[in-house]
C-alpha cells in the first residue's frame, strides 16, 4: 500500500478520524467486556473473540483498500479512521497481556499458555483469512504499489 501525503499525526483531519474511530471501537469493546465478562481463572473468551474478529476485519479492510487503489483520498481516510482508529480501539493487546499474566499468576498454567499461544496463532490465521476474503471480494490484481525501500 503506497503512502501519500503527510503522516496521520501531522494532519489534524486524520487525527480527528483516529480519535473518533478509536472512541467508537473502545466503547464497543468496553461494552462487550463488561456485558460478557468471563469468571476469574477461566479463558477470556470475549477478549479472544474481539482480537480474532479485529484481526480478520483489519486484514479484510487493508487488503481491500490496497487492491482498489492508492493510499490517498477516501481510502486513506477509511484506513486511518476505521483501521487505526476503530479497529485499533476495538482490539486490545494490553488486555490480552494482562489476562494472560493473571491466568499464569493464578496458577492456571495450561489455560494461560494456551490462551496466549492460541490468541497469537488464531489471530494470524484470522488476519490471513481477512486478506484472502478481500482478494476474493475484489477479484482484482492489487493496484497499489508498495512504497520505495527508503520511504517510511
Amino acid at each position: 500500500m503506497g503512502l501519500s501525503g503527510p503522516p496521520p499525526y501531522r494532519d489534524p483531519r486524520l487525527l480527528v478520524l483516529i480519535i473518533l474511530g478509536g472512541s467508537l471501537g473502545t466503547a464497543v469493546r468496553a461494552w462487550l467486556e463488561s456485558s460478557f465478562a468471563a469468571p476469574a481463572g477461566t479463558w477470556p473468551w470475549v477478549t479472544f473473540l474481539i482480537n480474532i474478529t479485529g484481526s480478520f476485519l483489519l486484514g479484510l479492510l487493508l487488503e481491500g483498500l490496497a487492491r482498489t487503489g492508492a493510499d490517498a483520498g477516501w481510502r486513506r481516510r477509511v484506513r486511518v479512521g476505521a483501521g487505526t482508529g476503530m479497529l485499533g480501539g476495538f482490539t486490545t493487546y494490553s488486555t490480552f497481556g494482562v489476562e494472560t499474566a493473571l491466568l499464569l499468576d493464578g496458577g492456571q498454567l495450561v489455560t494461560g499458555v494456551g490462551y496466549g499461544l492460541a490468541s497469537v496463532a488464531v489471530g494470524l490465521v484470522a488476519a490471513w483469512a481477512g486478506v484472502e476474503a478481500a482478494r476474493g471480494l475484489t477479484g482484482r490484481v492489487r493496484t497499489a504499489t508498495p512504497p520505495p525501500a527508503t520511504a517510511r
